[in-house]
């Protein structure tokens, strides 16, 4: 016989449903999400279940409230994020070339080979690491390795991945909160090299993310392009800087 998800489950539940309707767009900003009660009510939970999931969404910056109005799904702050993640596969079929991902290798973790990768991102076991190879037309454009927390995103361990890139489906699939992104220039390391068919001395650029939900581990991803294939373009105005007190000299 089946259980009734318990208090934090549901929490967990309600959390997800709420934060799905936010990213989708289909609750923009400004939008009054239900009244708890109607939540409690939906959702056959008390009214302390409620609370915990829709403060964990204002403690997460996605969810206002108003005193004697209720709450509503936040504005997006003035300064915006210089990086968005891209989906590697949306940015080469804008460009008119053919996309394909290679997976290289897939392994429970952790690894050995992404430990310091996973430990930075809080990400523990179970984890599911994830190497292959993004392709534009026949040339390869860039290398990736990335461990994905099983116990936030328990689905992808029966998720195809030769089929679909990884960061493609989470995309589409996990609502992400928050993102960090390190960009860095190296030389590859032997065995990238070699997939990426370029020499050890070529220059290439590191992107290191990782994402999380509601501040709990999702992903961590190091992708490796060899400089002539990628660039980075940001565009903005006077009015998406933050306040003179929050740039950097």
């Amino acid at each position: 016989m089946t259980q009734p998800p318990g208090p934090a489950t549901l929490d967990r539940r309600i959390r997800s449903e709420l934060e799905a309707r936010i990213r989708s767009g289909e609750w923009p900003p400004g939008h009054r999400i239900p009244f708890e009660h109607e939540l409690v009510a939906a959702f056959g939970c008390s009214r302390a279940t409620v609370n915990k999931a829709v403060s964990a969404l204002v403690a997460a910056g996605l969810v206002e409230r108003r005193k004697r109005a209720g709450s509503f799904v936040a504005q997006p702050p003035v300064h915006a994020a210089m990086l968005e993640i891209p989906d590697i596969a949306n940015v080469l079929a804008a460009r008119g070339e053919r996309y394909r991902f290679h997976l290289l290798a897939r392994e429970l973790g952790p690894t050995p080979l992404v430990a310091e990768l996973a430990e930075a991102a809080e990400i523990g076991p179970p984890s599911l690491v994830l190497v292959g190879l993004h392709v534009a037309g026949d040339q390869p454009f860039a290398h990736e390795l990335r461990v994905i927390d099983l116990g936030e995103v328990p689905e992808a361990a029966t998720v195809d991945f030769g089929a679909e890139a990884p960061g493609s489906w989470l995309l589409k699939h996990v609502p992400w909160s928050e993102a960090r992104h390190r960009i860095t220039a190296v030389n590859p390391a032997p065995a990238v090299a070699a997939a990426l068919r370029i020499s050890r001395s070529a220059a290439c650029l590191r992107i290191e993310r990782s994402t999380r939900r509601l501040g709990r581990p999702v992903t961590a991803v190091v992708q490796i392009f060899p400089g002539d294939r990628y660039d980075l373009v940001g565009q903005f105005t006077p009015a998406d800087r933050p306040p003179e007190r929050d740039r950097p000299l």
